[in-house]
C-alpha cells in the first residue's frame, strides 16, 4: 500500500540495507519507483512482508522480460521468468532464518501461478549472507552477470516438480 512507502523509505536508510540497496532516495524517489508497483502490479509487484501481524521486510516480484527497454535482462526472452529482491528491516533478525523463510513462503505464492517457469535473483557477489538465505530458500547459482546495478550472481529456483503447472 502507497501508505507503506514512508516506511520502506525509512528501510532503505538502514546501514544493513543500504549497504546493498544503495544511498537512501528520498521519499519522494521512493514514492516513484514504488508507486506504480503497488497501484498496478503487473510487471513489478512491491510487499512490506509480515511476521505475524509485525512488519519485518520488503520484497518484490518483476517479470524480467517488461525491463528491456530499460536495459534489465537482455538474454531473458521467457515471459514465465520472475524476479525477485528482497530484505529484512531489521539488522537484528539477519542470519535467524527469517530472510530464508520470507523467500520460501514467497516463491511458493509465485508458483502457485502456473505460468510462472523460473524464478531469478542476483544478489551482488561478495554479499554471502543474501546467497546464502537464497540457497536456503532453494536458489541455485547460475552464472556471474553484469547488471545495470554492477555485477550481480544470477541465481534460479526452478518449478519444483509438485507444483501446478
Amino acid at each position: 500500500m502507497t501508505a507503506d512507502l514512508p516506511t520502506l523509505n525509512e528501510w532503505l536508510g538502514r546501514p544493513h540495507v543500504a549497504e546493498w540497496w544503495g544511498a537512501q532516495q528520498s521519499l519522494e524517489e521512493v514514492e516513484a519507483d514504488y508507486a506504480p508497483s503497488i497501484a498496478n502490479p503487473t510487471n513489478h509487484a512491491s510487499y512490506i512482508a509480515l511476521l505475524g501481524d509485525e512488519p519485518v521486510g520488503f520484497i518484490q516480484s518483476y517479470v524480467p522480460v517488461a525491463f528491456h527497454a530499460e536495459g534489465w535482462w537482455l538474454d531473458e526472452h521467457d515471459p514465465g521468468v520472475r524476479g525477485t529482491d528482497q530484505f529484512l528491516a531489521n539488522a537484528g533478525q539477519l542470519g535467524q532464518g527469517v530472510g530464508s523463510a520470507m523467500l520460501r513462503a514467497f516463491v511458493a505464492r509465485l508458483f502457485a501461478d502456473p505460468a510462472v517457469s523460473r524464478i531469478q535473483t542476483d544478489p551482488a557477489p561478495d554479499n554471502a549472507r543474501a546467497i546464502r538465505s537464497y540457497e536456503k530458500a532453494g536458489f541455485r547459482p547460475a552464472r556471474e552477470v553484469m547488471t545495470l546495478d554492477g555485477p550481480a550472481l544470477l541465481m534460479y529456483a526452478e518449478r519444483p516438480i509438485d507444483a501446478p503447472a
